[in-house]
């Protein structure tokens, strides 16, 4: 009697091969992050290089380098000023809240990392007040965000328990952030998780249901602000990416140079004009390309003077064994270093942080474990 064939097994959407390249980036940023520290210019630009460093030591032939970028208190994302920015040369100081956002890649596939550290903070004088708040609310936005994120589910599944976590703080996840899709040379795929959105935005932000074999970027962004909004003021931009999905034929000779330049050094990843060849010329051939949409500015962007706004960004694979953290936990934070009077009741919120984050799956009861009435024996 002829054996029955095995049912042909699944094609995989990645291959072993690029992820031991998401692994190794993983493993370039956390080594990276141990080793920052002083004024945000220095931070920047030691991270660059030291980035630089990591994934040519590993893969010198293939493009690599996602950059560095230091936000501090109520500073949101995407400052990573020039030499010549007046706010380059700033000390960090004692209670600042610092948002260290960092990554790389290896042949396109991206690990992107961010943490939050509070400068002086120790276990004999740990962060308090509503550093400390929070601090903890997007540290938990991001431990159930995490658990959440797996084949099957739905995004505002994220959105939704981000927010209740903030609530617990009395904090707001930043409006109208978003975590993406991330394939070969994207991190901003159509996939998208939106936190805190306006009607607008919910109105327009697609259903998505995560599925295996994907790989998302996690960005969990907590204002101690009343209702999470942000605004862009007066900092320069410095960080640009090109629009994959634009095309458009570059009229000036000096936009078509430093386009070509940015494709060069940077590939679909976002650039910061620090590593092109010449600041001026570069702001300048850049106008025109973001004016007709061929590339993008990173904003900066602020909450209110008064607030202070704590990110953690997370890496995540989900293989068919379950999901899997390409970025590494975070460097500085750890529970005895922040205290606040303010915890996390919610019984279910508690419940899914108890989990592991890949659950081992049962094995399947055999026949002959059961009884003849087709009942389970007892063991």
């Amino acid at each position: 009697m002829a054996e029955a064939q095995k049912p042909a097994e699944k094609p995989r959407l990645i291959t072993e091969a690029d992820m031991t390249k998401y692994k190794t980036a993983g493993d370039i940023v956390n080594d990276v992050m141990r080793k920052l520290g002083a004024k945000i210019i220095d931070l920047c630009t030691e991270g660059d290089r030291l980035i630089e460093e990591g994934t040519g030591a590993v893969y010198n032939k293939i493009v690599k380098g996602v950059k560095l970028n230091v936000s501090v208190n109520n500073t949101v994302a995407h400052f990573s000023p020039l030499v010549s920015d007046p706010l380059a040369s700033q000390a960090l100081v004692k209670g600042d809240v610092v948002k260290l956002h960092l990554g790389a890649h290896i042949d396109g596939f991206a690990a992107i990392s961010a943490e939050t550290i509070v400068v002086g903070a120790s276990e004999q004088d740990p962060v308090t007040g509503r550093r400390a708040d929070v601090l903890q609310a997007a540290w938990y936005g991001a431990e159930l965000a995490m658990r959440l994120v797996k084949a099957g589910n739905k995004n505002w599944a994220v959105t939704d328990v981000v927010s209740k976590a903030a609530s617990a703080f009395d904090c707001k996840p930043v409006e109208g952030m978003l975590s993406c899709l991330q394939t070969q040379n994207v991190i901003d795929g159509k996939k998208r998780i939106i936190l805190n959105p306006s009607e607008a935005q919910r109105r327009d932000t697609e259903t998505i249901t995560f599925g295996e074999d994907e790989v998302y970027g996690i960005d969990i962004l907590v204002s101690s602000g009343e209702d999470g909004k942000a605004r862009v003021e007066d900092s320069k931009t410095s960080i640009y990416q090109k629009e994959g999905s634009v095309t458009y034929q570059l009229k000036m000779k000096n936009s078509r140079m430093v386009f070509s330049e940015m494709q060069k050094k940077a590939g679909a990843f976002p650039i910061n004009i620090r590593v092109m060849e010449d600041e001026k010329r570069a702001r300048l051939g850049l106008q025109e390309a973001v004016t007709h949409g061929l590339v993008k500015p990173y904003e900066v962007v602020y909450t209110p003077s008064n607030t202070f706004v704590a990110a953690f960004h997370f890496t995540i694979a989900l293989p068919p064994a379950g999901p899997l953290l390409i970025t590494h936990p975070p460097v500085w934070y750890k529970p005895e270093l922040v205290k606040t009077d303010k915890e996390l009741e919610d019984e279910e919120l508690k419940a899914l942080l108890a989990k592991p984050l890949r659950e081992t799956k049962k094995k399947k009861k055999t026949k002959d474990a059961e009884g003849a009435d087709g009942s389970v024996e007892a063991k």
